[in-house]
């Protein structure tokens, strides 16, 4: 249809993308490697992911699982959050591994959050992971001493307003560099799987014709419950209003936003102990709003009567790396969405209230001038 063309396109070519991000990574594994092993050697290094938007949201699904395969704690701080308060990142005496996910690399925000812990940390160690190799961030840092940076193939640098194959490419990316290993294979028939069901996904969500959507986690999936609710904001203009939280955290507040037109959709945890407390709001929102309503996303059905979208899960996958394939259902919601209010998936703001790339910031100068 016109105005999606880019945007369906690039959630459909994701199980591709993922295996050429693979290639890229292994290219890069040496130099990755080296710089990982020297940022990481000082145990007080402080492992901080960074992005903006979207980008942020790479680094709040990824930062739980990376605290437990590193055995230390990684830290999820947006951008926007380093460069308005870089003290909190940079200062004292600690080094910073400040790992960057930019789509195009060039919002003003990017370059001014590194080179503030540059100015600021310790010591600074950078892994850039963007999908532009001539962004502004890329060229900053391709052959600093104190970086990698890991310029992901020109097919994850979507055209379309929202980013779907960047999120995923950047999060699996990541993961490769510092989680370890990962079946990419199985990894991406799981989300051919999930792509072979789209038509009824979005008929599905055209039927119900949702006017607010919820997404809950926990854990990891917390980060992608805020990205879901993300693209469907994004893609529909704002004209659905949609809300990302945590399983546990939905109730203490908001829960106000369930109103009788709203899809509650709750991403259940691979991991036992979480599950079970996404199942009980499952239960809870069915009582709220009716089974046809709430949606469950899953490796498999554990709640009879509910909407089941199924995400297989290759063996042993954690939440973080099941989630760059369960985000394709959020995915196709919100192109639904927007499709069936008549917006442009691919340029949803024409008139430029909403940009691609962020306008209209100023970097102050840091430090100077204060009272």
């Amino acid at each position: 249809m016109a105005g999606s063309a880019f945007t369906e396109a690039e959630i459909q070519h994701q199980p591709d993308v993922w295996r050429a991000t693979r290639a890229v990574v292994a290219d890069a594994r040496s130099e990755a490697d080296d710089l990982l092993a020297a940022a990481l050697a000082d145990p007080r290094t402080r492992v901080v992911l960074t992005g903006a938007g979207t980008s942020a949201y790479a680094g709040e699904l990824l930062a739980p699982e990376l605290s437990r395969t590193l055995g230390r704690p990684v830290e999820a701080v947006p951008t926007t959050d380093i460069v308005t308060d870089p003290d909190t990142v940079a200062g004292g005496d600690r080094p910073v591994l400040l790992v960057s996910f930019a789509r195009s690399g060039n919002s003003p925000e990017s370059v001014a959050a590194a080179e503030l812990v540059d100015r600021l940390a310790a010591s600074a160690h950078h892994l850039v992971i963007t999908c532009n190799a001539e962004g502004a961030l890329s060229r900053r840092y391709t052959g600093a001493g104190n970086a990698t940076v890991i310029a992901l193939p020109p097919a994850t640098n979507d055209r379309g307003f929202a980013m779907t194959s960047s999120f995923t490419s950047m999060v699996l990316a990541a993961y490769l560099c510092l989680g370890g290993d990962a079946d990419v294979d199985a990894l991406a028939d799981a989300a051919q799987s999930v792509l072979g069901g789209a038509d009824d996904i979005a008929k599905t969500v055209t039927a119900l014709a949702p006017g607010r959507i919820v997404y809950l986690g926990s854990g990891s999936l917390k980060g992608l419950a805020h990205e879901a609710a993300l693209k469907c904001l994004e893609l529909t203009a704002g004209d659905v209003a949609a809300l990302g939280e945590s399983t546990l955290a939905f109730r203490h507040g908001p829960k106000a936003a369930l109103t009788p037109d709203t899809l509650a959709a709750v991403f259940v945890s691979g991991d036992a102990y979480r599950r079970a407390y996404d199942l009980d709001l499952v239960r809870e929102l069915v009582s709220s709003l009716g089974a046809a309503r709430v949606v469950v996303i899953a490796d498999r059905a554990y709640e009879s009567g509910v909407v089941q979208w199924t995400v297989p899960r290759p063996p042993g996958l954690p939440d973080a790396l099941w989630a760059v394939a369960a985000v394709i259902p959020a995915q196709l919601t919100a192109l639904a969405c927007a499709l069936a209010r008549g917006h442009t998936p691919d340029n949803p703001f024409p008139a430029g209230e909403v940009n691609r790339v962020v306008r209209g910031v100023t970097i102050h100068p840091f430090g100077e001038g204060e009272d």
